[in-house]
């Protein structure tokens, strides 16, 4: 099974609305494996958004993500992470669509709830810089295997 991370950002925490985008995943057969509250500090932000430091808006990332605890999640599925890009929508609050997650909770681009990772690949490297391997949890959710439409039997 792929595992992704997702950030819970701080307009999730304040919010309260981490548990109902936590159902979300849960009700797409999602398995969650670690789940911790942690404050960020500009270092990890520096590393986690290498790609935006030469950005002029990065000051602002930076402030808003350290204004509040964040929920780092590792969750597994099939396509997990894919899965997870699908519901949590574009990055963009405004632009994204009804029924996804940044569409119904999200309110701007900084303030849009959850961070996804772009794909599995990255996703390894995310989990990597947030997580110890001996943090993970490996547990059957029920005693049957899901399956998939196009699972080979």
């Amino acid at each position: 099974m792929e595992r992704t991370l997702i950030i819970l950002k701080p307009d999730a925490i304040t919010r309260w609305l981490t548990g109902s985008i936590m159902a979300r995943l849960e009700q797409r057969w999602l398995k969650l494996v670690w789940n911790k509250m942690t404050m960020l500090n500009r270092a990890i932000l520096e590393e986690h958004y290498a790609h935006l430091t030469d950005k002029p808006f990065f000051p602002g990332i930076v402030s808003f993500m350290t204004s509040a605890p964040v929920l780092l999640q590792v969750w597994e599925g099939k396509e997990v992470a894919d899965v997870v890009r699908l519901m949590a929508g574009t990055t963009n609050a405004r632009t994204a669509q009804p029924g996804t997650i940044r569409g119904d909770f999200a309110m701007s681009g900084w303030n849009n709830v959850i961070h996804a990772s772009e794909n599995a690949e990255i996703a390894n490297e995310e989990i990597e810089r947030f997580f110890n391997e001996d943090e993970l949890f490996n547990y059957n959710r029920i005693d049957f295997d899901i399956v998939y439409a196009d699972d080979e039997k």
